[in-house]
């Protein structure tokens, strides 16, 4: 019986102890998908993957002319033509429709790759970009966009973006020497 007042007592006393040492804690929090939508290197990594698979992008919208086109033909013509005609344009088009269909799954898994490979490359930065100022100005701990409410005074995201924006413009002086 003796035990229950001095285990209360002692529950207390951490629960006091811990309140005293979160008080004194540095907490920070940082909108990690605004930094990743508006900082400048995902900008560019967008263009970068915009010019990278603009030619292949034009290339499956002309092939999907083509078809179109012959899909109307067979369709317009197929009862003038003569069984010959209209059976070689039908697997001519039910080929070009299954090697479009490969073409845009490749085209797709391609872009889906290569754009994970420039969103981890983009979290990394962003994720040094929080560490430095975090360590830069003492902060104790940083939450990501998980929180429900944080206020300004506490929230980061406009400080680490503008060290995002100043390593941007250091890479990009850098580059045009």
């Amino acid at each position: 019986m003796n035990r229950i007042p001095l285990l209360l007592l002692s529950l207390c006393l951490l629960c006091f102890a811990a309140a005293g040492i979160a008080a004194e804690a540095r907490v920070g929090f940082v909108n990690t998908p605004r930094l990743l939508e508006q900082a400048p290197q995902a900008k560019v990594a967008r263009e970068r993957l915009e010019q990278e698979f603009a030619p292949r992008d034009s290339e499956l919208a002309a092939a999907q002319k083509t078809l179109k086109t012959q899909e109307e033909k067979l369709a317009r013509d197929g009862a003038i033509m003569s069984e010959d005609e209209r059976r070689k344009l039908e697997r001519d088009v039910l080929t070009q429709q299954r090697d479009l269909k490969r073409a845009r799954e490749a085209f797709t898994e391609d872009l889906n790759l290569r754009r994970n490979e420039e969103f981890a490359r983009m979290q990394r930065e962003v994720g040094e970009a929080i560490v430095a100022i975090a360590k830069q100005d003492g902060y104790d701990l940083i939450f990501e966009t998980g929180v429900v409410y944080a206020s300004e005074r506490v929230d980061l995201t406009e400080r680490v973006l503008g060290l995002l924006r100043q390593q941007f413009e250091a890479m990009t002086k850098k580059k045009t020497k």
